[in-house]
């Protein structure tokens, strides 16, 4: 696929904007039952303690240098 033809795709123009990704999400929760979203709720839960895990015991760059916020 060209870049040309890509971008003269209707999901480029309509969901690739953040305007359109809240439509589509949007669009996305009324086509999902609740069961599905259900589900998705379930596996979100499991995931998060996995990934907490996962992050916590990655090894710590030696030159890491926490990034100040003001």
């Amino acid at each position: 696929m060209t870049p040309e033809e890509l971008y003269a795709h209707p999901g480029w123009r309509w969901w690739c904007s953040s305007e359109g990704a809240e439509l589509h999400t949007l669009l996305l929760g009324l086509q999902t039952t609740f069961w599905e979203k259900f589900e998705w709720l379930e596996e979100a839960e499991t995931l998060t303690p996995q990934l907490r895990a996962q992050r916590e015991n990655r090894p710590k760059a030696e030159n890491h240098k926490p990034i100040a916020l003001h």
